[in-house]
């Protein structure tokens, strides 16, 4: 998706798309040609990675800087991503050897505070992590995607394939359901991505190692676990991004069709190219674009081609584990396999240990074993990668020879060993695989990782505050310890007195109203009504109708008065009969200062919030008794 000149397939004209079909076919067809000819650089073992990170204001709320800063800052290695609060760079390849671990580390460091340093000019912080705790639904608006051509050309073709708003059913300790009008969710994911070049003789045996041990190594690197405040997944990253772009719909049949996200049907059988031909095979062309040389002349002239139709496809299918194809600085053609699924921070120390402990593993397995599919299912490795993303380091995998094993003593007792010798291979510095490997033993040891320190002081905050100041004050903890470099399962759990930056002033509706609510409907007796609300001690209660419109509100206070001068002999006296029919209501939007001044302004107690018509929360004086003085303090600062 690098390609700046992709354009909607659905644009383009029959001889613009069928150009495109065919550039696509002679890229296979050149491929196919280098890797039976040997044109592939073997002779040596590069690693890479790419950062991607999100931007932060001072109240830790997602800012919308990312082309403010690249208009002052452009090096060659920093780019944008889908959303304006997010930008990603992209660290130097390295010789696989030596001290290549901590060169990688340093050179990090190196752009971040560069890009750190720009970023305060505009009074942006940076901050890694999986998923922005502070992120918020109305974050995610078409309006925050980057101005890029291939972006909008990419959303929009993935929206034009679905035919309707996408929808995230996600469970954890809590459960999400929601509806979005675009794939733009996908831009709540943030993460670290592996580059591993390989030899294309070793392709298959090193890609379908890489698909064993996914589940694995990921569990001791989760670190995304709350999405929209809930707790969610440990590696929430993996189900959102799946949901976020899937085009497929519910039918009533049993048809299998493919996630454009996903891990794959199958070990790799053969060659690489199966990869690429099964994409081509599965999913739709979604982009184009205009491709400057043909391929198969490319090789004619003996040079190696771009590949620019198969990159431009490939970059529409997401695999967790991708292929890559790439050309070196000698003018050769070279093949990568990226891993996808690290997520991004807690620190960059944490970072290069997930780094070390993935490469690590690649390369000792491949010393121990010559076909990994000898000993393990594929379905086995599918599913102990679905294990790791929902429970991280809690879960129980299907290892080699069927052996189960917790997570923890997977990692202690067998991984670490091989990883250990995988880096010892390729003569890592000692120092560098003690302190690397050492952080992963001491996160198995001590049970803790970025997605469980999330939510231990996640529970812990919201049994003292409402949701939004325990997700600001959660994302100012995460971004106050990875100034200090300590990896994070040495990170103190937060207290909520540490933070006072807390400003709710400036609160939406949506990011304080009550979502879990009562409701009543027309018909329903009020004796019925005055009993639910005795037993959920509730004031007033909104009334709807069958489509969950707003149709009016009761209180407790009218259903006594009714009862004082009627009695309860009118026993079939109905809600409809006494509500109020035309209720104040407040919109998503407002901000909370002008509901409370509109609350006392009318001595309401509560406020139905509606989209249109519909009921879709309440705001009550009950919403405001944990908001603590903060709230006074930014009111009376606006006086």
């Amino acid at each position: 998706m690098g390609e700046e000149r992709v354009k909607l397939a659905s644009s383009q004209g029959k001889d613009e798309m069928r150009n495109f079909v065919r550039q696509l076919l002679n890229d296979v067809e050149a491929f196919e040609f280098m890797l039976e000819n040997n044109w592939f650089e073997d002779d040596i073992k590069c690693i890479g990675a790419e950062q991607e990170m999100c931007l932060i204001n001072k109240h830790y709320k997602p800012a919308y800087k990312a082309m403010d800063i690249l208009k002052d800052f452009h090096p060659e290695w920093l780019t944008t991503e889908l959303a304006k609060f997010n930008l990603e760079l992209n660290l130097s390849p390295q010789v696989f050897e030596g001290n290549a671990l901590s060169k990688m580390e340093a050179e990090l460091r190196n752009y971040l505070s560069q890009v750190s340093e720009v970023a305060a000019k505009h009074d942006t912080r940076i901050l890694l992590t999986g998923i922005l705790p502070s992120l918020r639904k109305f974050d995610l608006s078409l309006d925050q995607l980057t101005p890029k051509p291939r972006y909008h050309a990419l959303m929009t073709a993935l929206k034009t394939l679905r035919g309707s708003d996408y929808e995230l059913r996600l469970s954890g300790i809590d459960e999400l359901n929601i509806l979005h009008d675009s794939p733009l969710l996908e831009a709540c994911n943030t993460s670290f991505q592996v580059h591993l070049q390989v030899a294309p003789q070793n392709f298959v045996k090193m890609y379908n190692i890489a698909q064993a041990i996914t589940g694995p190594t990921l569990a001791l690197c989760t670190n995304s676990p709350i999405l929209f405040g809930k707790r969610l997944w440990h590696e929430t990253r993996i189900a959102l991004f799946a949901q976020s772009i899937d085009n497929r719909k519910t039918k009533d049949h049993l048809r299998h069709k493919s996630a454009r996200v996903n891990f794959g049907n199958k070990w790799l059988d053969k060659s690489i190219l199966e990869i690429y031909k099964e994409d081509i095979l599965r999913y739709r062309i979604l982009l184009g674009a205009e491709i400057e040389k043909n391929s198969l002349e490319a090789i004619q002239a003996g040079k190696a081609p771009k590949l620019q139709a198969l990159q431009v496809h490939n970059g529409t299918v997401y695999r967790w584990n991708r292929p890559c194809y790439g050309i070196s600085p000698n003018g050769k053609p070279h093949l990568r396999i990226e891993n996808r699924v690290l997520g991004a921070g807690p620190t960059v120390l944490d970072e290069m240990a997930n780094t070390a402990f993935w490469l690590g593993t690649m390369e000792g397995i491949a010393d121990q074993f010559d076909d990994i599919r000898k000993y393990m299912s594929f379905d086995d490795a599918r599913d102990n990668f679905m294990k790791g993303a929902r429970a991280g380091m809690d879960c129980k995998f299907t290892w080699l020879n069927n052996q189960k094993i917790s997570a923890r003593d997977l990692t202690k007792e067998v991984l670490l060993p091989i990883a250990r010798h995988g880096l010892q291979k390729y003569n890592i510095d000692s120092s560098d695989i003690d302190r690397y490997l050492g952080i992963i033993e001491e996160r198995a040891k001590r049970h803790m990782n970025g997605s469980r320190w999330i939510l231990q002081a996640y529970t812990q905050f919201q049994k003292e505050t409402h949701s939004d100041e325990s997700l600001t004050s959660l994302t100012a903890a995460i971004y106050n310890n990875q100034k200090q470099s300590k990896p994070a399962h040495e990170w103190p759990l937060p207290k909520l007195d540490e933070f006072h930056q807390y400003d709710p002033s400036q609160l939406l509706v949506e990011e304080f109203m009550t979502t879990d609510i009562f409701t009543l409907q027309r018909d329903d007796l009020l004796e019925f009504a005055s009993s639910l609300m005795d037993w959920g001690d509730i004031s007033s209660m909104p009334v709807e109708d069958e489509k969950g419109n707003l149709i009016g509100l009761i209180t407790s206070k009218q259903i006594l008065k009714f009862f004082a001068h009627k009695g309860k002999d009118n026993q079939d006296t109905t809600v409809g009969d006494i509500m109020y029919t035309e209720p104040r209501t407040v919109t998503q939007q407002m901000r909370i200062v002008e509901v409370i001044k509109l609350m006392k302004e009318h001595n309401l107690k509560v406020l139905p919030v509606v989209k249109g018509k519909e009921l879709i929360g309440v705001i009550s004086e009950r919403n405001f008794v944990n908001m603590s003085r903060r709230l006074i303090q930014g009111m009376n600062s606006e006086a």
